[in-house]
């Protein structure tokens, strides 16, 4: 069964009396373990796609399936909880809390989930390390490099021990190098623990690594091939 399985999605808007279709038909399944890229140019919809699939936007038509789930019949509580315990969020802000430290910002998403103090703070020191930055736990965002914050964010998105992770032009504001040790670190977790990561992007060097590459344009998806690692 499919990860995700999305069937005829549509979202429009119309804030200004004139409906702006911004997803526009659009049916996918996502399997377990995939690296896909979601690609397409400056306001294609790809963005809005991936907030539907994790639940930050609601469709105006059309379903989104998790694990057989349909996502957007829940109630918004029910919708928080569900996305706290399987799906985990990198995005291009990084979004980190400025005053925790790194450690406490992985570890924050466990605490939502009533986990142990003695046990989150081991798995937030445990993910660190795995994501490089195991001598950063005491750091503060702000004295971080992009490329280190960028590493807590994918290590926040893993601490909830998600079913996927989604992630939004997650290399937008990293240099080539950071960018490169970012994706390496990310495609060897997909390939070892099978991590399932699904990027909206527009940067060619995360095409060049995912194994799977779905372009929408004008709403809907234009083409759906292999990446040329497969």
């Amino acid at each position: 069964m499919a990860i995700i399985e999305v069937k005829n999605l549509h979202k429009v808007y119309d804030e200004t009396s004139v409906p702006v279709h911004a997803v526009n038909g659009i049916d996918l399944k996502i399997e377990e373990g995939e690296f896909t890229a979601i690609v397409g140019p400056s306001g294609s919809g790809k963005t809005t796609f991936l907030n539907m699939l994790g639940g930050l936007d609601q469709p105006t038509k059309g379903e989104v399936i998790i694990n057989g789930t349909k996502i957007h019949e829940l109630k918004s509580k029910n919708l928080i909880d569900f996305r706290l315990q399987n799906i985990g969020f990198v995005f291009q802000a990084y979004n980190l809390i400025p005053v925790l430290t790194a450690k406490e910002n992985v570890a924050f998403i466990m605490e939502l989930q009533k986990v142990p103090k003695k046990d989150r703070n081991k798995r937030a020191m445990e993910l660190l390390k795995s994501t490089g930055i195991g001598d950063k736990g005491n750091y503060r965002p702000g004295d971080l490099s992009g490329g280190q914050q960028q590493r807590v964010s994918v290590a926040r998105a893993l601490a909830s021990k998600p079913k996927f992770i989604l992630a939004d032009e997650p290399t937008a504001n990293l240099d080539s190098k950071s960018t490169a040790d970012l994706l390496d670190m990310m495609a060897e977790m997909n390939k070892e623990s099978k991590i399932t990561f699904i990027f909206s992007t527009h940067d060619q060097r995360v095409m060049d690594r995912a194994r799977r590459i779905v372009t929408i344009e004008d709403g809907k998806i234009s083409s759906d091939k292999n990446g040329i690692n497969n």
